[in-house]
């Protein structure tokens, strides 16, 4: 059986589905076709810390579909600007787990991670495959995923 890791950039995906959309992503539904592609072995979802209760609630409900969710807390610096991003703990993630699967599955659309699929394609020879908003998702990454797959309307709530 195909062993499955799922890395969720939860920050990008909201943004991206919200501005081309107005709608949110269908976690579940992605859950459930992943899960008939082989077995999740590990699923991790990236956001950042908040008192906002919703946001709480939908940390929780990734957690009982069976998501390890990780939080950052939100930096918002003296000169108005934001810090918040979860780069480099995805990064790290995958490539400690991509000796140990046979596919590495990215939920978002920085091109920041473009050459971190292409080393752990390379290294491990595993599938990579991406999913993000299609006009919201940088050309770098979608050439350096073995499989793209376009967030659109049968992927969202």
């Amino acid at each position: 059986m195909t062993k499955i890791a799922l890395f969720v950039d939860v920050q990008n995906i909201y943004y991206t589905t919200r501005e081309a959309y107005g709608r949110q992503f269908d976690y579940k539904k992605l859950w459930r076709q992943l899960s008939l592609q082989g077995e999740i072995v590990s699923a991790i979802a990236y956001a950042i810390e908040s008192d906002n209760e919703g946001q709480r609630k939908f940390q929780n409900a990734l957690r009982k579909m069976g998501f390890v969710v990780k939080l950052k807390p939100y930096i918002q610096r003296k000169d108005g600007s934001a810090k918040g991003d979860w780069d480099v703990g995805i990064t790290i993630d995958v490539i400690d787990i991509a000796p140990d699967v046979d596919k590495v599955v990215l939920l978002s659309g920085d091109g920041d991670f473009d050459l971190l699929l292409d080393r752990v394609h390379q290294n491990n020879n595993l599938i990579t495959e991406v999913y993000g908003v299609p006009q919201l998702t940088a050309k770098s990454l979608i050439q350096a995923a073995k499989v793209y797959h376009q967030i659109e309307s049968n992927l969202l709530i």
